[in-house]
């Protein structure tokens, strides 16, 4: 009779999974914008663009701004903040772009050094209304995914929710706050850091424990579909922010997200063990007669017909993961995600299960968190202690900074995903920037299957 513990050790890491799938979709979008770069133009197709017979000429394509925060830092990891327009180089699937426009950010005030042309006008033009005085260096919303942070760590979370409010949150931010659940937190953009205070004390965690997810949680045919649609809510209330913010242009858009992360199937074959009659005999070492002597349920075939829809869950998560990211891309807004959990040694007190399986739930959970951050030009502040010294970090990336605007020379409208890349021609120098941006789909038109 097989030990369960030789199928534990035969079950193949989580950890590979994921990054493999998460792999698999950036490069998923970086061969669709090389394929449509080399794609030639369809006859009868109007691009735009007029003939000519210089190759190197470059053709506005259209009226659309696309705008990527960029931050340069010297060798001695201080930010340049003395760049020139002849100073970068954008570009767009391997295709310089003309910077059109270039707002230098530096302590939180705001130089505008190069304006964009406006666009062309047609039918009565109106005088230019006047614009809102307001000064705003940068745009901070904190996203509280409640529905994902454990009760038990509510204490700490309200910890690190007030060391940010403490540390990030300067006078002169213009900030909101929502939550996903219970929490009922909405603070809409405002100034008054009071509120910051007075949504913490309101912040209480609905999340799962490693205990509940195995005993409790029930299944599913593609996992347990609570901790689907729990994260469904969070990932439209993320994306529902972040549409909010396309029409502030020339800031600093940060959402800081707290979060214990994401897992479509945690605990497998733990799950299956603790709702099976028949595995928990096994497990226990209660056999009934020959007939049951070489069971395994880990390898029974119809154990593996009833978890096939579940093989999937890695994959359909970063499909989630990377559709929030391209709606904050296309916002230009960074998320810097937060683990309130901080160093994570070891399980809970009260959890009584292998430590394997543990293991493998903490690390797609930060992964989904780490992936996030670096899809959107972000943060990951997980797996650590020293939130003040993260929200430092944080602060200093989102004070000081670049933003650089062009217009797109591709004018194929089916290349909606695209790659980006900034340089600066200063010896020495360090550029953290967005890779890829993708615009959105036009109203009306259908998501080919």
């Amino acid at each position: 009779m097989r030990d369960r513990r030789v199928a534990e050790t035969t079950r193949p890491g989580r950890r590979g999974a994921w990054a493999a799938v998460v792999l698999a979709c950036v490069f998923a979008f970086g061969a669709l914008a090389g394929a449509q770069e080399q794609q030639p133009p369809r006859p009868g197709m109007p691009t735009g663009i007029a003939p000519s017979d210089d190759p190197l000429a470059v053709f506005r394509s259209g009226i659309t701004l696309v705008t990527t925060d960029v931050i340069v830092r010297d060798e001695n990891d201080l930010f340049i903040p003395d760049l020139t327009q002849d100073d970068f180089t954008i570009l767009e699937d391997g295709i310089p772009q003309e910077v059109a426009s270039l707002v230098l950010v530096h302590g939180g005030r705001v130089y505008n050094q190069l304006l964009p042309p406006p666009p062309v006008q047609e039918g009565i033009i109106l005088p230019p209304t006047r614009p809102v005085n307001d000064t705003a260096g940068r745009i901070i919303v904190i996203l509280v995914d409640d529905l994902h942070i454990e009760a038990n760590k509510t204490p700490k979370a309200r910890q690190v929710f007030e060391k940010l409010a403490d540390t990030l949150v300067h006078e002169g931010d213009l900030f909101g706050i929502v939550s996903t659940g219970p929490s009922s937190i909405r603070v809409d953009l405002t100034y008054d850091r009071n509120r910051l205070y007075s949504a913490m004390e309101k912040l209480t965690g609905d999340g799962f424990t490693a205990n509940e997810l195995i005993n409790e949680v029930a299944p599913g045919p593609r996992g347990p579909e609570e901790l689907r649609w729990r994260a469904h809510v969070a990932f439209k209330t993320a994306r529902d922010t972040v549409l909010g913010l396309e029409q502030v242009q020339n800031r600093r858009k940060a959402v800081i997200y707290f979060s214990s992360g994401y897992d479509f199937n945690p605990f497998e074959f733990e799950r299956y063990f603790a709702r099976n009659p028949l595995a928990r005999d096994f497990q226990e070492g209660r056999t009934y007669g020959n007939i049951y002597e070489d069971f395994d349920p880990g390898f029974d075939p119809f154990t593996r017909m009833d978890r096939q829809g579940e093989v999937f869950s890695d994959a359909d998560l970063a499909m989630e993961v990377m559709e929030l990211a391209q709606a904050a891309n296309r916002a230009n807004a960074s998320f810097y995600t937060v683990d309130p959990r901080g160093l994570l040694a070891g399980p809970d007190v009260d959890y009584n299960g292998p430590a394997q399986p543990w293991n493998e739930w903490r690390m797609q959970t930060q992964s989904s968190l780490r992936a996030l951050a670096e899809l959107t030009g972000g943060i990951a502040v997980v797996n650590r202690n020293d939130f003040e010294g993260a929200f430092r970090e944080i602060d200093a990336e989102t004070s000081d900074y670049y933003v650089l605007g062009f217009y797109s020379s591709n004018a194929d409208p089916t290349a909606r995903t695209r790659r980006l890349s900034v340089t600066v021609n200063r010896e020495g120098a360090e550029v953290r920037s967005r890779t890829h941006y993708t615009f959105a789909r036009p109203p009306g038109e259908v998501p080919i299957p």
